[in-house]
């Protein structure tokens, strides 16, 4: 297959405190790896942020956006495509925001307070999209596994970060929902392992775009080689069949 290649999960140092990376590093790295945009997602200010939290809401704003806004502004002059996005945490089940900006997030300090349905809603209200990530995920600091299905709008059924299993236990998810699926890296740092991304058959406009075609079940789900090679998540037998059940129990919290 041919096509566009997005990155839709991302971290940078000025916001993630797991990043790595500064948002305008990634833009020949990744152009080098054969992409054609990217989706910068920090972990927000209920997530694994490096903001500090005693600050205003409107200067938190301003850092959490600045590793986007240095990458959008290195892509000026060329056609890679930067867009925004957020990674929202709750009881460390965690959602990958895009259709909103900084704007929006300035206007909307009580997302702080908010629960999966309000946020879920406040964001369909804004003409956005909530999609969960890598949900099957399973690490040493986490206890359980929790899933919202009806508070989601798509799965990310391949998440470079995960170990095959967990992956295929989302495909798994995603296909017996019948909701839209997408794939990221979850970028920290440089590595020349598998990645994720989204592929198209043109290039995205924007944001929008990107949100209005996923909803529409557009793009396919591929895992990226380190030789810029890719192929579609679906005709991966591991990626997409689990072999073993979750090891941390699976719970669906109400709201």
């Amino acid at each position: 297959m041919t096509g566009y290649l997005y990155e839709t999960h991302l971290h940078t140092v000025e916001a993630s405190k797991c990043g790595k990376v500064h948002g305008e590093d990634y833009i020949p790295y990744l152009i080098d790896k054969g992409y054609s945009g990217m989706i910068v997602t920090d972990h927000f200010l209920n997530g694994n942020t490096c903001i500090p939290l005693d600050l205003p809401w409107e200067e938190k704003i301003d850092i959490y956006c600045s590793g986007y806004e240095r990458a959008l502004a290195a892509a000026t002059g060329t056609d890679f495509l930067v867009m925004f996005g957020v990674e929202f945490n709750f009881g460390r089940d965690e959602y990958l925001l895009y259709g909103i900006d900084r704007e929006w997030l300035l206007a909307h300090e009580d997302i702080m307070h908010m629960t999966r349905r309000e946020l879920y809603e406040t964001i369909h209200e804004a003409g956005g999209l909530m999609i969960q990530a890598h949900p099957f995920r399973e690490r040493d600091y986490l206890s359980d596994i929790k899933l919202s299905p009806h508070y989601c709008d798509g799965i990310e059924v391949y998440n470079a970060a995960n170990k095959p299993n967990m992956n295929a236990l989302a495909y798994e998810y995603a296909l017996s929902l019948g909701k839209p699926m997408t794939a990221g890296s979850d970028l920290h740092f440089f590595h020349d392992n598998d990645k994720g991304a989204m592929c198209f058959s043109t290039r995205l406009e924007g944001i929008s775009d990107y949100v209005a075609r996923v909803r529409n079940h557009e793009g396919v789900p591929v895992i990226v080689r380190p030789d810029g090679s890719y192929v579609p998540v679906a005709e991966s037998r591991e990626m997409t069949v689990s072999i073993a059940s979750p090891m941390h129990p699976v719970l669906y919290p109400e709201g």
